[in-house]
């Protein structure tokens, strides 16, 4: 019963979503290098303002964070999803996207995907920041929601900064987690 519940909402969500405005993300002249960094053959000014924005957020997320590491972490937050984004055949809305992927369609980019990807790019050994796997609505299927998130070292979820590219398909969204009015935002466990 709970199997054709599901089917039929699954159909349902597809044909709504086929309706609306779904499209292809593709990024271009982005890739990564031989020492792992995200490169760019011409940041635009949207993405430079985003990593000078989320670099001072960073900053300001304790008294001794280290300037480089919260330069590597804004520029690699804002550009990566992008390589991944294209890594992952990116369709958007998200949701439309999710379901490409349930289905086989697309090869990965559920949110969780996201969060691990962006987490084996960006954490690094560092002395002041430190990264979490946050969630949100754990365990309801349809609002359940996974990201990263960035804090001084030794701080929590509580006290972090969201990095989350699936929400706006590949393009960073980022924000406080106290900020954060959309999800309850707390430390993933299994």
């Amino acid at each position: 019963m709970i199997n054709l519940k599901l089917t039929r909402i699954t159909f349902i969500l597809l044909g709504l979503l086929f309706l609306s405005a779904c499209s292809s993300v593709r990024f271009d002249d982005v890739s990564v290098d031989k020492k792992g960094s995200t490169v760019v053959k011409a940041i635009n000014s949207a993405d430079e303002r985003k990593i000078v924005e989320l670099y001072n957020a960073i900053m300001k997320l304790g008294p001794n964070i280290v300037q480089s590491e919260a330069k590597f972490v804004a520029r690699e937050a804002v550009l990566y999803p992008k390589v991944l984004a294209n890594r992952y055949k990116l369709a958007s809305p998200p949701l439309y996207h999710n379901v490409l992927v349930n289905y086989g369609k697309r090869p990965r980019g559920l949110c969780y995907q996201w969060t691990r990807d962006m987490g084996l790019q960006i954490n690094r050994p560092m002395k002041s920041l430190q990264f979490h796997h946050a969630v949100a609505f754990r365990r309801n299927y349809w609002k359940e929601h996974s990201t990263l998130t960035v804090s001084a070292k030794g701080k929590g979820v509580a006290d972090s900064i969201i990095l989350d590219p699936w929400r706006h398909s590949g393009t960073l969204f980022w924000s406080r987690v106290k900020d954060d009015h959309k999800y309850p935002w707390v430390k993933f466990t299994d």
